[in-house]
């Protein structure tokens, strides 16, 4: 395994470090990501992997990018919350812009899933072009139904895309916790394995970016998924609208609740 490059992630002494693990020196890049105690996706994070795509794309021949966590429990648990909320622009100047990067990178993208990936670390691996998932152990989760965050369109829209009506169904509203067997047989991911897997498939992809369209028909593939990556201030009056609609009706349900309530106290 060939050391290409490494990133420092200096806000929790982590780094992203890529290595070409081929025997045969392949095009394969495995961006291994370690910032303790378990990948949050904070903006130095954010920001290390961005900057090691970027050297890929611009200083590296066309082949395939492999992500994988070197924390063993963890691919990513997620957001940190009180960073992101005191964060100013979070969501469109980290998130949104790390999301929308691996959704229309111009090579093939895996995301090796060695541990546990909740919430936005689950995002991430959906916006990628494959996934393969530790088959004994890790969990795939959104929960945010289970602390009362309601999910935001960029984070809804990828699984909308990509996965069937019932799993999206069982992912958003049940906040259900998807296994490696169980992730296979939903189409969460594209097989079950580790790295030995991850560059079988590296090597079946290789060759595929070469002729420099690959993101785009990345991009016309996802055309609904960027409009709402793009478009963060529109998400915002959009869900404002439907609040005061809510709202709206909310209070003329209330207002006919309590009629019926009167004419059935007078009987």
């Amino acid at each position: 395994m060939t050391t290409l490059f490494t990133i420092p992630i200096t806000s929790t002494g982590g780094s992203v470090v890529v290595t070409n693990p081929t025997a045969d020196k392949q095009n394969v890049y495995l961006l291994t990501f370690a910032s303790p105690k378990d990948n949050r996706l904070t903006p130095a994070f954010i920001e290390a992997l961005l900057l090691a795509l970027d050297i890929i794309e611009h200083r590296y021949p066309k082949g395939v990018v492999v992500t994988t966590s070197g924390i063993a429990k963890f691919y990513s648990n997620g957001l940190d919350l009180d960073v992101a909320l005191s964060t100013e622009g979070f969501l469109e100047n980290h998130l949104w812009r790390l999301f929308r990067r691996f959704l229309t990178y111009p090579m093939p993208t895996v995301c090796l899933l060695n541990g546990h990936a909740f919430a936005g670390g689950f995002m991430l691996a959906m916006y990628h072009d494959y996934r393969i998932q530790n088959p004994e152990k890790g969990f795939l989760c959104v929960n945010e139904l289970e602390f009362g965050v309601p999910l935001q369109t960029p984070m809804m829209s990828i699984f909308r895309e990509k996965l069937t009506p019932t799993t999206f169904r069982d992912v958003v509203l049940e906040a259900r916790r998807f296994g490696g067997p169980d992730s296979l047989r939903a189409g969460i991911v594209d097989a079950l394995g580790g790295l030995d897997e991850a560059l079988a498939l590296s090597q079946k992809l290789q060759g595929k970016a070469a002729t420099g369209i690959y993101g785009t028909m990345k991009e016309e593939m996802y055309a609904r998924v960027l409009i709402g990556l793009d478009d963060h201030a529109g998400n915002l009056g959009w869900r404002e609208k439907v609040e005061e609609k809510k709202e709206t009706l909310q209070a003329k349900a209330l207002a006919d609740v309590e009629k019926w309530e009167k004419g059935k106290a007078k009987l």
